[in-house]
């Protein structure tokens, strides 16, 4: 740390006082390039719990029109904060970290992807849900923010999920280039965090529908962080997420997706409503 800028280096000695980094940033940036399929860190208790802990009422007690259902494509049933306004006191104390300065620095220093802009919009990202029967199959992230037209560089998940039983299904799978194999698990236990780069074709998804008790749900915190272009270039190509072919056996077929696929959207959500 040193080496940074006095300005750089105040802020990320203001930041360490509220996160816990569980090794130098020099380790953490070699970890990050060196790791494969794609350039990412799985970090465990970063945030303190409390923090993270003053998270869950808030999510919990979000209503209906709080959230986004995105089912339109077979391919992908989640739920997604409909809006920023959404954020609650917890939620505002949170970002107020996560899109601070410091923390810009701290990504810039690990990723070597420098002048990051966090999205004050949440667009893509906020709380975050799965419930029982809910999949995201195997893709790479859009390329564009929605309305700003800025590039999406990095994708950050934070994981809020306590007592998380591994037959419940869930995990974050980071799957090979050609999409033919899923190369790293990362379990959605609370107080852990994936951040990874954002770039074609860095595949990655959550195939397997959950399996947890219906009462449950797989919550989440994302967060997209951007920069004009990507090296001085603005032309960006931009594209929504691209899902990786069926063909390459990443987004298994199974009786309860095949279902999915040609039941009408209105009678499933129909028949989960029921099931609750």
């Amino acid at each position: 740390m040193a080496s940074l800028p006095t300005t750089e280096s105040r802020a990320l000695s203001w930041l360490m006082q509220r996160i816990q980094l569980p090794s130098s940033i020099e380790t953490l940036r070699a970890s990050y390039q060196a790791a494969k399929p794609f350039p990412h860190l799985v970090l465990d208790d970063l945030f303190a719990d409390e923090m993270l802990e003053s998270l869950l009422p808030e999510i919990n007690s979000m209503q209906r029109d709080q959230w986004k259902n995105v089912d339109q494509d077979p391919r992908e049933r989640t739920l997604r904060m409909r809006s920023a306004v959404e954020i609650g006191e917890a939620g505002e104390r949170f970002l107020n970290v996560v899109h601070s300065a410091a923390f810009l620095y701290l990504l810039s220093e690990i990723t070597g992807i420098q002048q990051l802009l966090p999205d004050p919009y949440l667009q893509g990202g906020g709380y975050a849900a799965m419930r029982r029967g809910d999949y995201f199959n195997v893709h790479s992230d859009r390329s564009v923010a929605y309305d700003t037209g800025l590039t999406r560089r990095l994708a950050m998940i934070v994981f809020l999920n306590k007592d998380w039983d591994p037959s419940y299904h869930g995990q974050l799978e980071l799957w090979n280039p050609d999409a033919k194999k899923c190369e790293v698990f990362i379990d959605p236990l609370f107080n852990k965090t994936a951040l990874f780069e954002v770039a074609f074709p860095n595949y990655h998804g959550v195939p397997v529908p959950l399996e947890c008790p219906v009462e449950r749900s797989r919550q989440s915190f994302i967060l997209y962080y951007h920069t004009v272009g990507i090296n001085g270039k603005t032309d960006v190509t931009p594209h929504t997420s691209i899902f990786a072919p069926r063909s390459h056996g990443t987004n298994r077929l199974t009786l309860r997706s095949l279902m999915r696929e040609v039941t009408p959207p209105v009678i499933t959500r129909a028949l989960r409503k029921f099931s609750k």
